[in-house]
């Protein structure tokens, strides 16, 4: 069995690959804006659009990062309604605009006739990702995207995460996409509630990670049966980039591999599907752990 043990076992300068079975592993140490119009200020703001993501900013939102609901002009649905109700009542400005204002700052994207503008997403520390897990005393869960370069697999995964207790997400800083309205419409509103780190350093910091007490888990097409995963410790899944998989530095930092069995004619799967997959292996095995 695939398992990233409770039992942690202590750092070492010395660690040999960890064998597939880990029940008698010993412990490692876990350690616990400004105003924008829809002109040229505009570039240097972020848009949320969609219905139900406009209304997870405004709830979860403050009034700091978020700056203006848009509206269309013509509209008057109760969804829209209550959607300006929540901005009037955080003292958010309400702006009407024609449809083509919002096809413009959307990129023709699905924006259901409501947008606000909020700043630039502010990236969380990996310490904040371990204190989330702290907070809830969970052991760590984490997800490592090497490379990711599609903004809506990110925010389709980020959308899983939330919904199997992810503590956080890291992704490079370089090479990769980052926070952007278009993962937060993806996204469908998880982006207010995981946590995400951006690093320099992949490989670096997954050093760091195993030595602050956490297993590191990647996909390979010879690796272990993933339904035979047990993630219960404290655990850091990696997904690679969407054409190319695992980088090599990365791939050979794995304490042990996944893989999803299939049987059609096309082995392989997206990306984000891929990650939803072994998220709910994890959350599964979490789940009876606890």
């Amino acid at each position: 069995m695939v398992k990233a043990n409770q039992n942690r076992r202590q750092p070492s300068n010395n660690r040999s690959k960890p064998k597939f079975d880990r029940r008698n592993a010993k412990p490692r140490d876990i350690q616990p804006q400004v105003p924008v119009e829809t002109g040229d200020e505009a570039e240097q703001s972020e848009f949320v659009f969609g219905r139900h993501a406009v209304a997870e900013t405004l709830k979860t939102g403050s009034v700091q990062t978020i700056n203006k609901l848009f509206v269309q002009a013509d509209l008057s649905s109760d969804a829209v309604h209550q959607i300006v109700q929540q901005a009037q009542q955080k003292k958010i400005v309400v702006s009407q605009v024609p449809k083509s204002k919002l096809d413009l700052l959307s990129d023709g994207g699905n924006h259901q006739g409501v947008m606000v503008t909020i700043a630039p997403y502010a990236y969380a520390s990996i310490d904040d990702l371990f204190a989330v897990a702290a907070e809830k005393d969970e052991a760590p869960f984490f997800l490592i995207l090497d490379n990711l370069e599609d903004p809506h697999n990110l925010g389709s995964i980020m959308r899983t995460a939330d919904a199997v207790g992810v503590h956080g997400i890291i992704i490079p800083k370089h090479r990769a996409v980052g926070l952007t309205s278009t993962v937060a419409k993806t996204s469908t509103g998880a982006i207010e509630h995981v946590k995400v780190a951006r690093v320099t350093n992949l490989a670096q910091t997954i050093n760091i990670l195993k030595e602050r007490g956490m297993w590191i888990f990647g996909t390979a097409m010879d690796g272990q049966d993933f339904r035979q995963w047990d993630a219960s410790g404290a655990t850091a899944l990696v997904i690679g980039n969407e054409g190319k998989g695992i980088s090599p530095g990365v791939a050979k930092l794995m304490d042990a591999t996944l893989t999803i069995p299939m049987v059609g004619h096309v082995q392989s799967l997206n990306a984000s599907v891929a990650a939803g997959v072994l998220m709910y292996q994890a959350f599964s095995s979490r789940q009876v752990s606890s």
